[in-house]
């Protein structure tokens, strides 16, 4: 995990407790400091969710198997797809951590 400014400070973001969030550092990197991006149902540009002001169950829910995250919003699905949050490599971990046990997570 690394911190994640949710509005970038290169975009007058400050560095403080209500603009950090904790990410994953891929999803981070793909992140870079983009606060929106297209939902590829609508087309539409959407922002990026914000674990600040947003609850994640009301824009994501976890793929049947426990290894894909899926939008079930605008704002999930472009999320989803800026920060590539079923990458291939994110997948593998995470069968891994279902056949263990330890995801999903029950929140």
């Amino acid at each position: 995990m690394t911190y994640d400014h949710v509005q970038p400070v290169s975009l007058g973001g400050d560095t403080n407790f209500e603009n950090l969030c904790l990410a994953c550092r891929s999803c981070n990197e793909f992140k870079s400091n983009l606060t929106e991006s297209i939902d590829p149902l609508s087309g539409e540009t959407i922002s990026l969710f914000n674990p600040r002001k947003q609850k994640w169950s009301e824009h994501f829910v976890w793929s049947v198997d426990g290894t894909k995250v899926e939008g079930i919003t605008a704002v999930g699905r472009a999320t989803i797809t800026r920060l590539r949050m079923n990458n291939p490599v994110i997948i593998v971990a995470r069968k891994r951590w279902v056949m263990s046990g330890w995801h999903p997570p029950n929140d």
